[in-house]
């Protein structure tokens, strides 16, 4: 009866632990909505530099602002890194306990709101600046392409994002909201793209 009794418990606490990293995976619906905004994102970056002559690619507003080409290089490295960040530290982090849904909701929503929000200036960090490491801007549009597909293969297969957390300039984010920013990363940069291109003196071709 002991042994039978000893059984339930280690059964229901296996059950209970099952049940504990279900609860910290990510949802079927949040992992597409992550893949749309990849996808999205990775659009708007392709759009943005789809064309452009050698000029347009270089043409700097001021001395001390990147010209889309240097964006665009910017923008190759950090899917590299921030994806490399995501696999290597926060996934690799000790699984933390379930969390609130509301705290969840909250970090997802703050990293889609503030990441793109051009009104708050950052200096990239120095592993991230521009050095011409692809050899050309097209290059460098191809990296950024084979690097988002390999960011996409990852969301599709991991498990567990939800359970593990890494410190981040936003506060901590969990593995999925690292994901969220890796997108919201090219289009906060799409935009100062786009605001090189509205400037009055870019090159007409």
């Amino acid at each position: 009866m002991k042994r039978l009794r000893g059984g339930a418990v280690i059964l229901l606490v296996a059950l209970a632990g099952a049940a504990s990293a279900k609860a910290q995976d990510v949802s079927q619906a949040d992992k597409d909505r992550a893949l749309q905004y990849l996808e999205s994102t990775k659009k708007g970056v392709l759009d943005t530099t789809k064309g452009l002559s050698e000029a347009q690619w270089n043409f700097k507003p001021a001395p001390d602002r990147w010209s889309v080409a240097q964006v665009m290089e910017h923008l190759a490295a950090a899917e590299d890194m921030l994806r490399g960040m995501t696999q290597e530290q926060v996934m690799k982090s000790p699984a933390v306990a379930v969390r609130d849904e509301m705290e969840i909701k909250k970090a997802d929503e703050g990293v889609l709101a503030m990441v793109p929000d051009r009104s708050h200036k950052a200096q990239a960090p120095e592993p991230l600046q521009p050095t011409n490491r692809f050899g050309s801007p097209a290059a460098a549009q191809k990296h950024f392409v084979e690097s988002r597909a390999s960011t996409e293969g990852y969301l599709k297969n991991a498990t567990g994002l939800r359970a593990h957390l890494a410190d981040s300039p936003m506060g901590k984010l969990d593995g999925y909201e690292w994901i969220l920013l890796i997108a919201a990363h090219s289009e906060r940069h799409t935009k100062q793209m786009l605001e090189v291109k509205a400037d009055p003196n870019f090159p007409k071709s």
